[in-house]
């Protein structure tokens, strides 16, 4: 990102504003809802302006910027709607030491004023590095429908009451209480005035004082294949509760920042034939944090049932006594075999498919290959890169068609997706040449339907098709 997000504290210091039309109108409206000392540099002002000079809300000088008027200034506006006035008066702020913001110049701005939904004190800003303001105004709409006006008296009321409830432990039990706080008890009593929330909150601290400690617990999640909107909302919730996360390789980033800031984030990455942890430190992860009380998060790829080693973590923290849920994901071959506009079964065709691993603890994974090798079968092989040659081998050494299609999907609903189609007897060539270093998926027995050809590009996670204009009209 090219601007970094920050609040800036602006009461009691000065915010300077060059120009009196409707640039510095707009700008003047959000300004004046912060406790800074405002003043207006203006030969000609809006009536508006002269107003809020009159009602004592900002101070205006009838007359153009000038060299020093801009000292101490912790932000500067140039709104004067003209080119060369605002780099003259932009100079000036810089060289003053004031921050500079030129309305509608992105390129010479040195802060950006971002799209702001106010429940003061809850405060969201919006920003889209000035690429798109229409996007940004409807994210600012939408959560303005969301977030109910009472949110900001919430926050008011909860922030007289932090003192008191850091008689909480910190951590863990001081969450629970605000979350109770945020999302049950003030929602509740809120309706009936701001005496009947402060008696609820005192409550509410009564009865968490006297709680036991939450117990730890693990949550075993299927992350997906990688694209975050495929992520389920209980475990979007989770990762959001988590205090620790202990996460496999191929977890993509997007999911990990979903987590909150302040969860212990543990790298516990697997790779087939290459740097591994330990299955049996896995565990002792796991078992070592719930422990103490947390909540632990175990991601794994695509759905934890499917060739995750789950049913061993599961054995360690029962040993312990320690409580768990699965929290399923979409497996890889649901994402790939959506990037290739197929279905894993298809009525005249197959009525059953096969997940297979092309390794495991001992190394190349034998299957039935002669029930495999009929017409018409479909498998989708996970981790089958390394083995695809043995698999070869092993297939056409008990009759399968040197020509059946396989299809690979590379980095599955990511951005970086990637589809190479081939047959079996090409297969080792073809994914020599593809130089695939992320993790594929590989379907045997299924190629690419044509008409998801034109779109996989454009949207790797969805395939469409948009039928012929005399088809839509029978439609």
């Amino acid at each position: 990102m090219d601007h970094f997000p920050v609040f800036l504290r602006v009461h009691g210091r000065r915010i300077v504003v060059s120009g009196g039309g409707e640039a510095a109108l707009a700008k003047l409206r959000l300004l004046l809802k912060t406790t800074g000392h405002i003043t207006v540099f203006a030969e000609t002002a809006a009536p508006e302006i002269q107003k809020w000079e009159e009602e004592g809300k900002l101070t205006l000088n009838r007359r153009a910027l000038a060299p020093g008027d801009t000292l101490c200034a912790a932000l500067f506006y140039a709104a004067d709607e003209d080119n060369a006035e605002d780099a003259r008066t932009s100079a000036i702020a810089r060289a003053d030491g004031a921050l500079v913001n030129i309305v509608d110049n992105l390129q010479d701005s040195q802060f950006i004023t971002p799209a702001i939904v106010d429940r003061d004190p809850v405060t969201i800003a919006i920003g889209t590095e000035g690429a798109a303001p229409v996007l940004a105004r409807a994210i600012k709409a939408d959560l303005e429908s969301r977030l109910p006006v009472s949110l900001g008296s919430l926050a008011k009321i909860g922030k007289s009451f932090r003192k008191a409830a850091d008689a909480l432990p910190f951590g863990r039990p001081r969450r629970d209480f605000w979350r109770a706080f945020y999302f049950e008890t003030g929602p509740e009593t809120i309706k009936q005035g701001e005496v009947a929330v402060r008696h609820g909150l005192d409550g509410l601290l009564a009865d968490h004082l006297n709680r036991k400690a939450r117990p730890g617990h693990v949550h075993f999640i299927g992350a997906g294949p990688g694209d975050p909107d495929l992520l389920t909302i209980k475990a979007q919730r989770a990762l959001d509760e988590a205090d620790v996360v202990i996460y496999d390789r191929l977890i993509s980033q997007p999911i990990l920042e979903l987590a909150r800031r302040e969860a212990i984030m543990i790298d516990a990455g697997k790779e087939g034939f290459g740097p591994s942890t330990p299955q049996e430190d896995i565990n002792a992860l796991l078992v070592k944090h719930a422990r103490t009380g947390a909540q632990v998060v175990r991601l794994k790829s695509g759905d934890a049932t499917v060739f995750g080693r789950l049913d061993e973590e599961i054995d360690a923290v029962d040993a312990h006594h320690i409580s768990w849920e699965i929290v399923p994901g979409i497996t890889a071959a649901s994402a790939a075999v959506a990037a290739i506009g197929q279905s894993l079964t298809k009525r005249g065709r197959n009525s059953s498919v096969r997940f297979l691993t092309g390794h495991n603890i001992a190394g190349f994974a034998d299957h039935d290959w002669a029930a495999l090798a009929r017409p018409g079968e479909v498998a989708a092989i996970y981790m089958g890169k390394k083995s695809a040659r043995f698999m070869q081998g092993r297939l056409i050494m008990h009759g399968a068609d040197r020509h059946t299609p396989v299809t690979l999907v590379e980095n599955a609903s990511r951005p970086d997706q990637r589809i190479v189609e081939t047959t079996l007897d090409a297969l080792p060539a073809a994914l020599s040449a593809a130089e695939m270093s992320g993790p594929a998926l590989t379907f045997y027995g299924l190629s690419k339907r044509k008409a998801a050809t034109a779109v996989t590009d454009l949207a790797p996670s969805l395939i469409s098709h948009t039928p012929p204009a005399h088809a839509q009209e029978a439609l």
